[in-house]
């Protein structure tokens, strides 16, 4: 079974999300692709309802991951990140992609388009569709910290 993604934008993150929404519809290692939004780069839509959305549909069980794209990719992990259960991180190169998921637990990439080149973005989108989380890993009580910590938090 292949990853179910989300995928979403705002105007200054619309070109990137396009090519890589393409590329994973094509991808061994995904099912499913469902886009959240803008629809142009001309769509007022703010950034903030799209990654919510992305982050509620993950949160939900309605997909296992998302990718959010924005001018920088910090606005959209910053929105993202308000979702009960949700680390998203925002990457810019390989080992920072593979940490997320390795240590983190992220299942959120967030990348920007006015910081990287698309061909660096489909990089790092095809290594973070490759790695995954390993629950016996020394790293997991620090997940489950955090996960303890926001349940208390409510």
């Amino acid at each position: 079974m292949g990853w179910r993604i989300v995928v979403g934008s705002d105007g200054a993150g619309f070109g990137y999300k396009e090519a890589l929404k393409a590329d994973l519809g094509e991808h061994e290692l995904v099912d499913s692709v469902a886009d959240v939004g803008v629809g142009s780069t001309g769509e007022p839509t703010h950034y903030p309802s799209v990654a919510i959305e992305a982050g509620r549909r993950v949160a939900a069980g309605e997909a296992d991951r998302a990718l959010l794209i924005c001018g920088t990719g910090i606005g959209v992990a910053i929105s993202a990140n308000k979702v009960r259960g949700i680390r998203a991180a925002t990457a810019h190169d390989v080992y920072s992609v593979r940490r997320s998921v390795l240590s983190n637990d992220a299942q959120v990439l967030c990348l920007g388009e006015r910081v990287i080149g698309l061909e660096v973005a489909r990089v790092l989108v095809d290594e973070w569709l490759k790695v995954t989380f390993d629950p016996q890993s020394p790293s997991a009580p620090k997940v489950a910290e955090i996960v303890a910590h926001e349940e208390e938090a409510g």
